[in-house]
């Protein structure tokens, strides 16, 4: 069965399309007015390996908060939709990498309960339209909606584009741990025999 969603989510503040498939190559359509954070979208897809096509128009008027929080609701919410029961996946995944000055390690746990760890020290600026403040945001409403936990833990960093940058690339590489099929696995991998 193909793990695949598309969730809309439309409000007087945002309207949005995310369509995600789990077992893609990793290819990306981003459009959300928030040049920034195109580009994390884009590599989190990239370094995912994992199929993500967002349109959002949303109220950039105010600012980019709307917008960002409600596609990481509805990320979350497409993750849940496509992993459906959560049979034969490996569950965990974790990534510890690089950029330049920055080292990030990001865990994730696809085990059905949401909770989010953040430990790391951004720079506050705004990045072209993004306020360094909407990373943390956004994996939040990843988590509430997409019933996982994540911890982020930033080592060190000084420049907040590659903590950011990082971040997203780090994530992206312990979902892909974790949403892959394991040929071991029967079921869900959990001993109470749900997820």
């Amino acid at each position: 069965m193909p793990r695949v969603a598309t969730i809309s989510r439309e409000t007087n503040e945002t309207r949005i399309t995310l369509q995600l498939n789990l077992d893609g190559t990793g290819n990306a359509e981003i459009a959300t007015g928030v040049g920034f954070f195109d580009h994390m979208l884009t590599l989190l897809a990239k370094h995912s390996l994992v199929d993500l096509a967002v349109q959002a128009k949303g109220d950039l008027h105010v600012d980019a908060h709307h917008t960002v929080e409600d596609i990481g609701i509805c990320m979350g919410k497409a993750l849940t939709q496509a992993l459906g029961d959560r049979a034969g996946i490996r569950r965990f995944g974790g990534a510890t990498l690089p950029m330049d000055e920055a080292l990030v390690t990001a865990a994730v746990d696809l085990g059905g309960r949401s909770f989010l760890v953040w430990r790391a020290e951004i720079p506050v600026e705004v990045l072209g339209t993004f306020n360094t403040s909407l990373a943390e945001e956004f994996w939040r409403a990843v988590s509430s909606n997409g019933l996982l936990n994540l911890h982020v833990n930033c080592h060190y960093g000084k420049n907040g584009h590659h903590i950011i940058e990082c971040i997203f690339k780090a994530a992206a590489r312990a979902l892909r741990g974790a949403l892959e099929i394991d040929p071991r696995m029967t079921g869900v991998p959990s001993t109470k025999g749900v997820l």
